[in-house]
């Protein structure tokens, strides 16, 4: 069985030239980046505050919807789920704060 992820990565990636009256994601890439970062912090936003207000059902809604707009940006700049993979087995083993501190280094 394949992860949901990977398998919303491979819809949102052929939704992404589809007619935009019938796909979000046509709609919301027709739109551009900057509008797509938009909702994706949005998203981070109400993830937030649903997690401020102790409401779990509330954030698990938002997470997804965060996840699904991070995976629509991802998709806009030509990133995949892994290249995160990579990116995070890469810092695995690193103190965060060292980590932290060598992106501030450049």
């Amino acid at each position: 069985m394949a992860d949901i992820l990977d398998t919303l990565e491979v819809v949102i990636r052929e939704r992404r030239t589809a007619d935009s009256a019938s796909s979000y994601v046509a709609r919301l890439t027709h739109k551009g980046r900057a509008k797509i970062a938009q909702k994706l912090g949005e998203e981070a936003v109400e993830a937030a505050i649903a997690a401020v207000q102790d409401d779990r059902e509330g954030l698990t809604g938002e997470a997804a919807d965060l996840i699904f707009h991070l995976l629509v940006l991802l998709a806009d700049m030509d990133l995949t789920l892994d290249d995160v993979r990579a990116e995070l087995a890469r810092r695995e083993g690193v103190s965060g704060i060292d980590e932290k501190a060598s992106r501030n280094a450049d």
